[in-house]
């Protein structure tokens, strides 16, 4: 019997910039072009001032751990427990939820503020995962 899929992300006419740079090997963030404010998640309005004129650009994918926590039970499709379900506070300033990638799953391994970095999940064709891993250097 197959294992079951991983759920998959609903990619709206909203976020389809941001998986679109995925598959490019691109982290894609929004920027307000009235107050400069950085945001994640994707949305045709900026959360802090409310302005619709907004700009995409691409994020450096340099980032740190902010929190975490690591999920033992009950099983996930598409996961090996123990996995971390991270929060990655990003250079530019918006936090996203991700998983950190080669790295132990262990409250050793996953030290709060370790530098992260992008690396690129993908699970088929037509989807690619942002996610992060310990910065190299």
């Amino acid at each position: 019997m197959a294992e079951p899929a991983r759920a998959r992300p609903k990619i709206t006419p909203e976020t389809q910039f941001y998986w679109d740079g995925a598959k490019q090997g691109e982290l894609r963030l929004q920027r307000c072009d009235s107050c400069a404010h950085a945001y994640f998640p994707p949305r045709p309005f900026c959360p802090k001032c409310g302005s619709r004129e907004v700009s995409v650009f691409k994020a450096s994918g340099n980032g740190t751990l902010y929190s975490y926590v690591i999920n033992h039970r009950p099983l996930a499709a598409g996961f090996t427990e123990p996995y971390a379900i991270a929060v990655v506070e990003l250079e530019e300033g918006p936090r996203m939820m991700s998983n950190i990638l080669e790295c132990p799953q262990t409250p050793e391994a996953l030290e709060l503020d370790m530098k992260l970095e992008v690396t690129f999940q993908k699970i088929d064709d037509n989807l690619t995962l942002p996610q992060f891993r310990p910065a190299k250097g």
